[in-house]
């Protein structure tokens, strides 16, 4: 068995799939367990390339799946605490960046402004596993849903990644005037968010809408248009080639961005402080706050300029490990 920690989110996961499909190939005929949240279940299985699910809920859960791993790849951090968890597993190896408190030197060093994709490629590479960093492709859900909608999706994680409400509210007003069919989504949790933002674009209550993640991940794949801020909806416009745009705060999109090489998707990043009193609300990144509808709007020109009609992805379809 071959054990991979990524206890995260939806972005986080998309990042590691060039390395988990490097991983799939390099050991064909191992079963491959990925240590992740269980609710991820529906985007992993998106990925063709893992066998089992062990459920894990950040560094908190206890994972020692039976039997014990050959192998144990920290695709998490840099440890200490995500090498200890390993660890505790009693693999046979532990692959990891080195980390002198964890006891474990073999592996090679961490770079703080590394892409996160690039990242785990690098990971695994050191141990002789070839990547793809550009294969970011997942398959599409077999769920109902619209397609070619526009979607706007303004909640995240962090409050200091959130565009304030009245910018997305205007660039979906404007949007609509121009003949988009606009969704605002979100969790059940930002239903609220979701519905301030259609109500102060004029839209209907129902333009607001919550979805499972495979339906997210349906309508994405299916729409014309996402617009974000950085968070996991982004990556699942990478994913299926879907022209975006992306807001960024605090974190820089050479971190976190779309391949460079994709004109299609848009990233926004000033990394700069917004003029005195620009601040709608507490905790909202200055940079975030430095961009303007007005921007967004000419970054969404320059996206959908760059689409094709046809999609690379579209005949993708996984239905068990060995496909790879």
């Amino acid at each position: 068995m071959i054990l991979v920690l990524r206890a995260l989110g939806v972005g986080d996961l998309a990042a590691s799939v060039p390395a988990i499909r490097g991983l799939r190939v390099a050991f064909r005929g191992d079963t491959l367990a990925l240590a992740a949240p269980a609710w991820l279940t529906p985007l992993i299985d998106l990925i063709g390339a893992v066998d089992r699910v062990v459920p894990a809920d950040g560094l908190t859960s206890v994972v020692r799946p039976s039997p014990a791993p050959e192998i144990a790849v920290n695709l998490h951090g840099c440890g200490p605490e995500s090498h200890r968890l390993l660890q505790a597993a009693e693999p046979a190896k532990l692959w990891a960046f080195a980390n002198a408190q964890a006891r474990h030197l073999d592996g090679p060093g961490w770079d703080p402004d590394e892409h996160e994709v690039r990242r785990w490629c690098r990971l695994v590479e050191h141990y002789g596993v070839a990547t793809d960093p550009g294969d970011l492709s997942l398959a599409v859900p077999e769920v109902p849903g619209p397609s070619g909608v526009t979607i706007i999706h303004p909640g995240a994680k962090s409050p200091s990644r959130r565009w304030p409400v009245e910018r997305y509210a205007a660039v979906a007003r404007r949007l609509h005037a121009d003949g988009h069919r606009v969704v605002i989504t979100g969790s059940s949790a930002e239903h609220d968010l979701a519905a301030r933002v259609a109500a102060g674009a004029g839209l209907p209550a129902e333009a607001a809408v919550s979805t499972t993640l495979a339906e997210l991940a349906a309508l994405v794949a299916r729409a014309h248009l996402l617009i974000s801020g950085d968070t996991g909806i982004a990556h699942l416009a990478t994913a299926y080639g879907t022209p975006s745009v992306v807001l960024f705060g605090p974190m820089s999109p050479a971190r976190w961005g779309p391949p460079p090489d994709r004109p299609r998707h848009r990233a926004i990043w000033h990394g700069v402080r917004s003029e005195p009193g620009d601040a709608p609300g507490p905790g909202v990144h200055p940079a975030l706050l430095a961009v303007s509808p007005e921007e967004v709007m000419a970054e969404t020109a320059a996206a959908l300029a760059q689409a094709t009609p046809e999609r690379s992805w579209c005949g993708r379809v996984f239905s068990r490990p060995s496909d790879f």
